[in-house]
C-alpha cells in the first residue's frame, strides 16, 4: 500500500520538475533581432498590404522599366557566368596527360635502374 503512495510522490515531483524546466526555459536570452538587419532595412519601402479578394480580382501586376532592366541585367549576368562555367574543362585534359606520360616514363627510368 505504501508503494502505491511513493509512486504518487514520484510523479507529483517529476510533474513539478518539468514545470520548473519550462518556466526556466521562458527566461532564456535570445539574440536581438535588429542587431542582424541588414543596412537600410528600418527606411525600406513595404508593399502595401492589400485585401486576397482584390489580388485575385484586381488587374495584373506590372513591373515597372527599372525594375525589368535590373532583372533583365542580372539574368544576362547569370547567363554569361553560367557560359564560363560550361567551358570550364574538368578532368583529365592535355596538360594532365603531358604530365602523366612525363611521370610514367620518370617511373620506367627508376623502375630500369
Amino acid at each position: 500500500m505504501r508503494q502505491n503512495g511513493d509512486m504518487g510522490l514520484v510523479k507529483h515531483i517529476g510533474g513539478m520538475a518539468g514545470l520548473v524546466m519550462l518556466a526556466l526555459a521562458g527566461c532564456a536570452q535570445f539574440p536581438e533581432l535588429e542587431a542582424g538587419e541588414t543596412p537600410g532595412v528600418a527606411e525600406a519601402q513595404y508593399p502595401r498590404l492589400v485585401p486576397l479578394e482584390q489580388l485575385l480580382t484586381g488587374p495584373e501586376p506590372t513591373a515597372t522599366v527599372e525594375v525589368v532592366a535590373r532583372v533583365e541585367g542580372r539574368s544576362s549576368g547569370l547567363r554569361a557566368r553560367a557560359a564560363r562555367l560550361r567551358a570550364v574543362r574538368v578532368g583529365p585534359g592535355p596538360g594532365i596527360d603531358r604530365r602523366v606520360a612525363r611521370l610514367r616514363q620518370k617511373a620506367a627510368e627508376l623502375w630500369a635502374q
